[in-house]
């Protein structure tokens, strides 16, 4: 058995991490070798794997929701862990998905001719080992396992404790998938033990690991940032914003900031906080007041909101860097874009930022000018998905700047070496 798999007698954690981050690294340099056709027949097998294991994988959810109702995990909670055999279709349907798109390793751009007759491009290649810690959703095992080897990328995987039976019985799935391909165990390792020590360990291992990308709570991705000796991909909060400028369709805003807020709660790219320009609030607040009262959402406003919705919460300042994951929304009135964007720099988080707007020249100074991963024009900021991009999937969205910026697909699991092409040149 792998060391991914069992920590058999050692309680070493320190030992085992290394065992596990050496296993990676071997396994990376062989994905180095591997083209798109052995990538590909390993997703698809995985996918096989996973439809004949249907029923050991929602037998070992089932411990784990056992466990997280005796626990007292909340009903939120308890939804993103459960896996159904709706889930598991959409899983399996996802490393299909995965497998049909375009691969990105060994793509060559910028290629041109210098003066002393050599070429000089620049060529996509894999990052190499990628660490992932994540919290809750069993399914995000399959879905990082199945970009980081599309992409070329061995990963080690660390879920929370209260899914440790689904990902261990997810991790054999991927594991057989691999050697059904002819591509090594180790290139997606899952590991075993829910000690905390683990993760200081694997986010202490340049030697090993390449990347880290925690992905859950505040606290979670606080605490990797702080003690991490790896590089990092990360967000931290989802503090999104919609500025409905003066000149904008009064029908359009509110579409765009009812569906920005309702069409989900509990996601990083959706509405937290509605900046209305002054000239259009006593039209437009009383008709968005009215949609969000039938979608049940608490309003916060400040003291100019409150003056054309009297009986709403008074916002505090506490109030603008909420991200509330919940519905609840905090509505200031602005006097115009430049405060707009003031109040964006101050209390946002660079995740997604929208304005509704019909004048062309201020767009354009909204997008040059908010600092986001994601700015929008006249769209609703639950856009911000790397499956609505184009990107086919995501393994997360990044508020860095560097090495990736908003959501991060295959591509950005990936880094560019630059490539000469010569015919016998040397350097006079």
């Amino acid at each position: 058995m792998s060391v991914s798999t069992a920590l058999s007698d050692t309680t070493d954690i320190p030992a085992y991490m290394q065992a596990v981050g050496s296993a990676a690294r071997e396994a990376a340099q062989g994905l180095r070798r591997a083209d798109s056709g052995h990538k590909n027949g390993a997703l698809e097998a995985m996918a096989e794997r996973l439809d004949k294991a249907r029923e050991a994988v929602l037998a070992a959810n089932a411990d784990d929701m056992q466990r997280g109702r005796d626990a007292g995990l909340d009903a939120a909670l308890l939804d993103r862990l459960e896996l159904t055999e709706a889930r598991i279709d959409a899983m399996i349907a996802g490393l299909r998905q995965v497998a049909a798109l375009p691969d990105p390793v060994g793509e060559v751009d910028g290629l041109r001719a210098r003066p002393s007759g050599i070429q000089v491009g620049q060529m996509r290649v894999p990052l190499g080992v990628i660490g992932i810690i994540f919290e809750s959703r069993p399914n995000v095992t399959v879905e990082a396992a199945s970009l980081c080897l599309k992409s070329g990328n061995a990963c080690i995987l660390r879920g929370g404790s209260e899914a440790r039976s689904s990902n261990a019985a997810l991790s054999e799935c991927l594991k057989a998938g691999l050697k059904d391909a002819g591509l090594s165990a180790s290139a997606v390792q899952v590991v075993a033990t829910t000690d905390r020590a683990a993760v200081g360990e694997l986010i202490r291992m340049p030697k090993f690991v390449d990347v880290i990308i925690p992905r859950g709570g505040k606290s979670l991705i606080e605490r990797v940032s702080r003690e991490a000796s790896v590089p990092v991909i990360k967000h931290l909060d989802g503090v999104c914003h919609v500025y409905v400028d003066a000149t904008a369709d009064v029908d359009q805003a509110l579409a765009i900031a009812v569906n920005a807020k309702t069409q989900r709660y509990g996601t990083c790219n959706t509405l937290e906080t509605l900046l209305v320009d002054a000239p259009v609030a006593e039209r437009l607040l009383p008709a968005l007041a009215e949609r969000f009262a039938e979608h049940g959402v608490e309003l916060r406003g400040c003291q100019r909101t409150r003056q054309v919705l009297t009986r709403i919460t008074p916002a505090s300042d506490d109030d603008w860097s909420e991200e509330y994951l919940a519905p609840v929304l905090a509505i200031k009135v602005v006097d115009g874009a430049d405060d707009a964007m003031a109040h964006i720099e101050r209390y946002g988080s660079q995740h997604t930022d929208a304005i509704v707007t019909r004048d062309y020249s201020l767009a354009r100074r909204f997008m040059a000018e908010v600092d986001s991963s994601s700015v929008m024009v006249n769209a609703s900021t639950r856009f911000a998905d790397g499956a609505e991009y184009g990107l086919g999937a995501e393994i997360g969205i990044s508020t860095d700047k560097l090495h990736a910026r908003g959501p991060v697909g295959l591509e950005g699991l990936t880094t560019r070496k630059y490539i000469v092409f010569g015919d016998g040149q040397t350097r006079q």
